[in-house]
């Protein structure tokens, strides 16, 4: 069974000064060096990339890092992971996770992520975002708690 890992946990493992640094660093470690396959969406990594590359981002004072530099920390994009993307009838599936949930501002991109995995058969979701758990189909563990 694969699972999906959020953006703030590639976010935390980049930053040196964060609090939460040695965990995430661990924890995509282990994803990569596992056999379980772990999913990310194109729309992960790109945000990743914003975030990286802008400086209000991170503590560390060498933040923002240049996007060469950040395009360069892609050791999860090799062994075990699966770049998903959006497939015919995503649309629906969007439209039905979001249909008792009101989604706006920052829950959108949350729920595109969400509507993601569940076309793909994804139900695992690890995250450090509590706004996830307002998916009922998913499930959320925090690695970084």
């Amino acid at each position: 069974m694969s699972f999906g890992i959020d953006v703030d946990i590639l976010r935390y493992a980049s930053d040196g000064r964060s609090a939460l640094h040695r965990k995430a660093t661990e924890f995509l470690h282990q994803c990569v060096a596992g056999r379980e396959v772990f999913c990310l969406a194109w729309m992960t990594v790109m945000s990743y990339l914003r975030m990286a590359t802008h400086a209000a981002t991170f503590l560390s004072g060498r933040f923002p890092i240049k996007t060469r530099r950040a395009m360069s920390r892609r050791c999860w994009l090799r062994s075990t992971c699966r770049v998903i993307a959006e497939e015919e009838g995503f649309w629906d599936i969007y439209r039905d996770v979001t249909n008792d949930l009101p989604t706006k501002g920052n829950l959108v991109p949350d729920a595109h992520w969400a509507a993601l995995l569940s076309q793909h058969g994804v139900v695992k979701l690890y995250t450090h975002d509590k706004d996830f758990r307002k998916f009922a189909f998913l499930d959320v563990r925090d690695p970084l708690g």
